[in-house]
């Protein structure tokens, strides 16, 4: 299920919006105990949406960790979520640094099994 934390909203200024816009809106949230992430979320057109963007250190992309952890914040650990490598003819690049979370809202998305990956390790 898609969920934003309330907590992190910006309210204020252009890209301000409050509960009442739900799942859409700018958020700022601080990540990995140094850093902190900017992230536009969104839940139109079939699809929930996170892009993620560290604004403390603009030379970079967030790290696999920092991903996780954003994916956990906005979605239950059962959802499954994509990172996508478009066709070039569709490529848009307004960002160089910034990663996106992609969610159907009306279908599953497939996934291989998980032997594929690897052996699961005991939790």
């Amino acid at each position: 299920m898609f969920h934003v934390p309330e907590q992190w909203r910006i309210r204020n200024g252009p890209i301000g919006t409050d509960e009442s816009h739900g799942c859409n809106g700018a958020f700022m949230m601080p990540i990995n105990g140094t850093a902190m992430a900017h992230i536009i979320a969104s839940d139109g057109g079939g699809w929930q949406h996170v892009s993620i963007s560290i604004t403390s250190d603009r030379g970079r992309c967030p790290t696999w960790d920092e991903m996780a952890f954003i994916a956990r914040m906005f979605w239950d650990d059962d959802d499954v979520l994509v990172q996508y490598r478009p066709a070039k003819r569709d490529y848009v690049n307004c960002h160089p640094y910034t990663l996106h979370w992609w969610r159907p809202m009306n279908e599953s998305v497939p996934t291989p099994p998980s032997i594929f990956v690897g052996p699961k390790r005991d939790e």
